[in-house]
């Protein structure tokens, strides 16, 4: 790999830690769940490149350690997805019972 490749790389990823830092620390307490929506479409995306990745390295004859990353990828992704469900699914039944009990 060449440095300069890997220097921006890396360059790339401290950025882009620092901006979603920077950005999750701004968000009022009221848009928590539509962020956590706007979250779960993104993983479900990366679910989908996982898979595009999976299948490449698969049908590609490309290393094991690649289809390995792919799975884990995956894994990692639909965990983020339903966790992500299931807490913007308690934080709206939340909301719906404060409402339902003050009315």
């Amino acid at each position: 790999m060449e440095p300069e490749f890997l220097i921006a790389n890396i360059t790339l990823f401290l950025l882009a830690i620092f901006l979603g830092f920077e950005l999750i620390t701004k968000v009022p307490a009221t848009l928590h769940t539509p962020l956590m929506s706007g979250a779960n479409a993104i993983s479900g995306i990366s679910i989908i490149g996982a898979l595009i990745g999976a299948n490449v390295a698969f049908d590609g004859g490309q290393t094991a350690l690649s289809g390995l990353l792919a799975f884990v990828a995956v894994v990692l992704a639909m965990i983020n997805v339903v966790g992500g469900f299931a807490v913007t699914n308690r934080m709206l039944n939340m909301i719906a019972g404060k409402k339902r009990g003050g009315a």
